[in-house]
């Protein structure tokens, strides 16, 4: 570090790279200091860049990995997934997703993963701190092979500001959510939560069932956000989403998940009038700043009393606001990176403006018709500390203005017990994941034939057009992966039913079961995940740790827990976990336990809230397995008791 740095910088840089040379031999030392010191002025951290390997980085059929246990090489499979230039959005920064959301911390620990697990034999347990492998334990083989903290901080100190600090030093990582339990599936995985938050945002908003010329419009083509686009197409409406990286935005356009792209406003106005009349599905990149594409809308209306968008919402980065998560609309991308880096101060008022602009134009378009939701970024609350007008006068701290998607379509869909299930056939066979397939659709036929509530089937009809959908419009992108929301009765009888098809050879690898975090039971997010819970407990996390514990004796292969993910560092709790499917009946009995209880906990939790469909749920649940006891809520029937006990 320079001589003139103040001593507190000079400090933490030492420590910084005194922490990354423990991981090489002494005599090494010399070499790798100054490259290492390099990184930390130039990067703020130490990824050791040298080590990156030179193999092409992806998912490799299972059998190709140098292991002694099939669970290490699934882990094996789904960590090289997370890493994949096709997949990840950052690769060389081990960064999967939402700008800062990492695999590993460096590459060194890589190298140590993936050497541990082709060691690991099923009485061992590899534990995972921030990226750092602390080494192989004694276990059973009843224990998880791997167990994953990322960013667990004394909560004092879990601010923004420390995490600069304690990432600097490589003692901890921003693990996002499935990035650091090497779960991500491309963005796949947001893509049919997206379709279902998109068609139900038409029947709740607009009171349609087909949104076929209506607009929607958004912004953010990233790891996550790059799903908007074919959403929109597969709900069948326009959908407009900005992006200032031309990078990001070309790559989701030679995927196929962008139809158009253009950095014109005029044109971007008139293909989206054009769509709108013709009632065609469309996805059309613009690249530039969201901030423009709203106030053009703005001016359109003021123009010629149209207003061109039906729906609105924002996927920047925001939990990340000040370190490329979101680009004030006032500079070039190119000036903003330089200004990012010169003068963040500077930068950090920039985007705050910015974030008040962008919202004074979605407030004018609002009081005309628009529907406008959070989509969980943490998009109002930066707003709101950056003084943007959001406020929702008589409100708790967790609502604002305009409502966050789990609050008014995703909280009800979670408290049936639907969430966000997926599966990785390991084989790399696409026969195989076509076989899974048939297989859920099946299962949710049979279940709808069987008979369930009008809400259950509106959903099951919603997965199987979803399935159907996923297919014909290709995907894939890495592994050979399917997301499908589905409640408890579901997963577990398609988790039955896929081993069942290893078993009888008709699968011909190992499948991993897995999920977002973002789910019934993984996350405490009062500005997302529990943003519907009204009981006051929203700020609590021991639904998600519960859930991580729970999972982790049930039967999981391995389980993850996180501070950070979404709405960022400090604001959420969250977990997930891989369950490795081999065919035989132990697999099959560890599934049937941990998903159930993967999902009931939730559900139990939002029962105990308030909510009604939770209580019918969990309800119907204690009657299908006398095993669970569930403490029910009694109502306050009569609010005046309320008040006269407390006047």
């Amino acid at each position: 570090m320079g001589g003139g740095l103040p001593p507190p910088v000079k400090i933490a840089g030492r420590l910084a790279l005194k922490n990354s040379l423990r991981y090489f031999p002494s005599d090494l030392h010399g070499i790798l200091a100054p490259e290492f010191a390099k990184e930390l002025r130039l990067y703020g951290h130490i990824y050791m860049y040298r080590f990156c390997p030179q193999i092409e980085m992806r998912a490799y059929p299972i059998q190709e990995y140098p292991c002694k246990t099939i669970q290490a090489a699934a882990i094996m499979h789904m960590i090289m997934n997370n890493l994949d230039p096709a997949v990840a959005q950052f690769p060389q920064e081990l960064v999967t997703y939402g700008g800062n959301g990492q695999v590993f911390s460096n590459w060194a620990q890589f190298w140590l993963v993936m050497h541990y697990l082709s060691e690991m034999t099923e009485d061992q347990t590899l534990v995972m701190y921030s990226g750092h492998p602390l080494g192989l334990f004694p276990s059973h083989r009843n224990a998880p092979r791997l167990v994953i903290t990322n960013g667990m901080v004394i909560p004092n100190y879990s601010s923004r500001d420390e995490y600069e600090k304690m990432f600097a030093m490589g003692i901890t990582l921003y693990g996002q959510m499935t990035a650091g339990s090497y779960c991500y599936i491309g963005p796949q995985g947001i893509v049919h939560g997206t379709v279902l938050t998109v068609l139900n945002a038409g029947r709740r908003y607009l009171g349609v069932e087909n949104l076929s010329g209506k607009v929607f419009v958004t912004s953010g083509l990233g790891g996550m956000s790059g799903a908007q686009a074919k959403a929109a197409v597969i709900a069948g409406c326009v959908g407009i989403i900005a992006e200032v990286d031309e990078n990001a935005l070309l790559k989701r356009h030679q995927q196929g998940w962008l139809m158009e792209i253009t950095n014109s406003l005029d044109h971007c106005i008139d293909r989206l009038r054009e769509a709108k009349k013709k009632k065609m599905a469309l996805s059309l990149g613009y690249h530039g700043n969201v901030v423009d594409l709203w106030e053009r809308l703005v001016h359109e209306f003021n123009v010629t009393g149209e207003l061109l968008a039906d729906l609105g919402s924002d996927q920047t980065s925001c939990h990340n606001p000040f370190n490329g998560g979101y680009y004030p609309v006032q500079l070039s991308f190119k000036e903003a990176n330089q200004l990012m880096s010169s003068n963040p101060v500077k930068f950090q008022a920039m985007v705050q403006e910015s974030l008040r602009r962008q919202v004074a134009a979605i407030n004018k378009l609002s009081d005309q018709g628009m529907f406008f939701w959070d989509y969980g970024n943490a998009f109002l609350l930066e707003a709101q500390r950056a003084g943007a007008d959001v406020e929702k006068k008589g409100a708790n701290r967790a609502e604002f203005r305009y409502p966050s998607y789990v609050q008014h379509i995703m909280g009800d869909i979670f408290s049936l017990g639907f969430g966000p299930f997926r599966w990785v056939c390991t084989s790399g066979n696409p026969e195989d994941l076509a076989t899974t397939d048939m297989i859920a659709t099946s299962v949710l036929e049979e279940a709808v034939h069987q008979g369930v509530n009008a809400s259950v089937k509106q959903q099951y009809y919603d997965n199987i057009r979803w399935i159907q959908e996923a297919r014909r419009h290709s995907l894939v992108v890495g592994s050979q992966a399917r997301i499908l929301y589905s409640d408890q009765k579901g997963r577990i009888a398609i988790a039955v039913a896929i081993n069942r098809g290893i078993a009888e050879r008709r699968i011909k690898g190992p499948v991993v079961l897995s999920r977002d975090h973002h789910d019934v039971s993984g996350t405490d997010s009062p500005y997302r995940e529990t943003s519907n819970i009204y009981d006051g407990s929203a700020f609590c996390a021991d639904m998600a740790v519960q859930n991580f514990v729970g999972d982790a004796f049930r039967g999981a292969t391995w389980v993850a827990l996180h501070n950070g993910g979404g709405v960022g560092w400090g604001e959420v709790i969250n977990g997930g976990f891989g369950l490795v499917l081999d065919g035989s009946e132990d697999a099959e009995e560890r599934a049937k336990m941990m998903l159930s209880w993967d999902v009931s906990n939730g559900v139990a939790r939002r029962c105990w809230s308030g909510n009604n469909n939770a209580y019918e749920t969990i309800s119907q649940a204690m009657k299908n397995e006398k095993k669970l006891k569930v403490t029910l809520p009694h109502k306050v029937l009569d609010d005046n008791i309320l008040e006269q006990a407390l006047s």
